[in-house]
Formats: structure tokens, sequence, C-alpha cells
């Protein structure tokens, strides 16, 4: 089954999408657990529970991060102070880190993630890098002498295996290009469902759009806002004077024109912000539209990658370039 557009709307109004080969629904807008640099867990609960709250049901963390263990503790006591009546009201995504990215290593550390979370299932488990690190080593950045070409055939069919045995609903990847997407794709027994990745007005990933739509693959966007205050991200998405002259023509914030276009375009989002007055006005996206002049203002507004995926890069390889990470789609 292709995935597609629900035309109706959650009770909390946020519109889902049917993923392909599990059927599970996804909202399109989630929330995002990362930061950068990292803050405590319990400042990472408390914005949880404030988001279950205004009406998030989409949440999104990974080994990396470090947030699992709040997510759980958050998901635990949303159930119990009545917030939601259990865990099946949420969708929820992890990822499978580079040091884990080998066949056999794959259902250990999805299993790991289980126990931080504690949750029998997830809703979704994406690759988090399209490349491997040496077993054991949990670190970022990565060494470059640590990096390892992913065997990619070995690890999707772990993940498939995942699917199977129902400790996933769902399987992607993130951060692939077109090609890399290809090359999964010419040997999956379940296709990658979502292809998170850097995507806003600024980065606008057209051909990967093309490419993702044609093969029935939802593309997720982090950084739709360019992430600023991380430490790799920029205020340039925020700033952008085209952006803020449509947001003051349509009494709207310059977040809410960002997140409004991707949404146009078919993409689901995640949004990362503990404070709670901008997290619920990244909710009040649904009940108004850009015009077709807006959109095309945004789709003409010049091009350029955020972030480079420079801490990917090896002299030892397999990428020795950006051009090779992201196959000539910077």
């Amino acid at each position: 089954m292709d995935g597609c557009l629900e035309a109706s709307l959650s009770p909390l109004s946020i519109p889902e999408y049917v993923l392909g080969c599990s059927g599970r629904r996804m909202p399109l807008l989630g929330f995002g657990t990362a930061a950068s640099p990292p803050v405590g867990s319990q400042l990472t609960k408390t914005a949880i529970l404030q988001a279950i709250e205004l009406g998030y049901r989409h949440f999104d963390t990974a080994s990396l991060y470090r947030t699992e263990q709040p997510l759980g503790e958050a998901i635990l006591e949303a159930i119990a102070v009545g917030l939601i009546k259990s865990r099946d009201e949420l969708f929820i995504t992890s990822k499978l880190w580079c040091s884990d990215a080998h066949g056999e290593l794959v259902l250990p550390a999805l299993q790991r993630s289980l126990k931080n979370l504690r949750l029998e299932y997830l809703d979704l488990y994406l690759i988090h890098w399209p490349v491997s690190s040496k077993p054991g080593i949990y670190e970022f950045p990565i060494k470059q002498e640590d990096f390892l070409a992913m065997d990619f055939k070995a690890v999707w069919k772990a993940m498939e295996d995942c699917q199977r045995l129902g400790l996933t609903k769902s399987i992607g990847v993130s951060n692939f290009s077109c090609k890399k997407l290809g090359d999964i794709l010419a040997f999956a027994k379940i296709p990658p469902a979502v292809n998170q990745v850097e995507l806003n007005p600024l980065w606008q990933q057209k051909k990967l759009r093309e490419f993702c739509k044609a093969n029935g693959i939802l593309l997720t966007a982090y950084a739709p806002l360019g992430a600023q205050g991380t430490i790799w991200g920029s205020n340039r998405v925020l700033e952008c004077e085209l952006l803020k002259e449509i947001a003051k023509q349509k009494g709207k914030t310059v977040a809410q024109i960002c997140l409004r276009w991707a949404y146009e375009q078919g993409i689901s989002i995640l949004v990362k912000s503990f404070n709670k007055d901008r997290m619920k006005s990244n909710l009040e996206i649904f009940n108004w539209s850009l015009s077709q002049e807006d959109v095309k203002k945004i789709n003409d507004i010049p091009q350029s990658r955020l972030c480079s995926g420079q801490d990917y890069i090896s002299k030892y390889g397999p990428f020795n370039t950006t051009q090779e990470l992201w196959d000539g789609e910077i």
C-alpha cells in the first residue's frame, strides 16, 4: 500500500499520513528531542509533557541524543496523570547509531532503545546516517579512523527483521541521498517508509522530494527553521527578508510560514522548542494557507545546505568529501 495523506484531521487537528507497508498513522507535525548542546533529562522530560498537553503526539528521538530515557519517563507520567490513555496514542521514532549499523548489532540496538524508552515497540526506526563506525564506541564526533563503509544489505535486512518481529512498526532512513535510497530500494523487501533530512525554504531538496514521491517514501524535515541555537545551525532561515515580508503580510511568525510551506509541499515536519509559547505557535499552522504567489516566491529562494555532514567525512573513507556523502546533492 502506498502512503497517503488523510483528508480528515485527528481530534487534535494535526493531519496524519498513512505510511506504506505498515499502515501506521503518522502525525505530520512532530516534536524533536535533539538538543545541541545537550540539556538535562529533567528539562527534556518537562518539555515533552508540556508538548503532550498542547497536543503533540509524534516524538522523535535517537540513541545519540540521550533523550530516550526522559521521553520514556514522560510517556509513563503522561499516562499516569491522564494526558493520554495509552502509549498507542503516540507515534515514537528512534534511530540506529553508526556504531550499531552492522547487521548483527541492529536488533540489540533497537532492544536497548526500547528498554531506555520502556516501550514494547517503536512506530518508526531509522538508520541515522548512511555510514557505519567501529562497534562498541558511542561518541560524537566519531574519530576519522573509526568510520567504516556500511554493509547496506546486511543492515537493511536486519531492519526488516525488526519490523517483522513487531519491535518497530515501520523502518526508514535519515540523511540518505537519491542514490543511496536507490541502492536500498534495489534489494529491499520492505522499502523505507521515511527519509528524514534537513529541509527548509533555504534548502528545499527538490530533487530528493521528487525521488521520494515517485517511490512512495515520506520525507521528514529536520531543521525546518534552520536549527538556530544549535552548534551547527544558523539564524539565516528565520532572518530571511523574503520570509519576514510574507510573515508580516499574513500576520504570522516566520517560523509559521516555514512550517506551513513544508506542510503544503507534502512533507512531515519535526519542530524542536522547549519554550511553551513557541511550541503552541508551531502547532497553529493548519487552519490557513499560503497564496500561490507566496509559494512561488519561496520556491525561488537561492538554495544552500546548512548541515554539510562534515562530521561524517574522513580521509580514511568511506566518504572523503561532502560530495561523496551527498552524491553531489549539495
